[in-house]
């Protein structure tokens, strides 16, 4: 599997993780806040800009607030990629037991550090219409 779309599932399997768990180690919050850049950048689904700091502060916040979710990545796509990093596009579905799924459209930038370790820079993330 490429490094980078293997990121892609390694993370959301730590995101799931941290929001469906009031009892998640901290370790896990660390190791998750570490995947992404100092510069990283986001736009979300309801439209909202969030730098590296409001990322950890949403994370932090959000330990174990959606018991039950299940997340799920879906159609991951390489778009661009070289030594530098890569641009890779996927959908991701969401589910809350007892609620409607959702599903969104992601497409994330990475960059690699000097050290080789693959950080998220940017995502960008749309709400499907109607859920499809």
């Amino acid at each position: 599997m490429n490094r980078f779309v293997k990121e892609v599932f390694d993370a959301h399997v730590l995101i799931q993780c941290w929001f469906s768990d009031p009892a998640a180690h901290q370790q896990a919050g660390t190791e998750l806040l570490a995947r992404f850049s100092p510069a990283f950048s986001m736009v979300t689904v309801t439209g909202y800009r969030l730098d590296y700091p409001a990322l950890c502060a949403f994370f932090r916040e959000q330990r174990g607030t959606k018991i039950g979710l299940e997340i799920n990545v879906e159609a991951p796509v390489v778009i661009a990629e070289n030594e530098a990093g890569a641009v890779v596009a996927y959908q991701e579905r969401q589910q809350l037991p007892g609620q409607p799924e959702t599903l969104r459209y992601s497409t994330v930038v990475f960059e690699v550090d000097t050290d080789g370790k693959v950080l998220w820079r940017h995502l960008h993330e749309t709400a499907a219409a109607n859920g499809h």
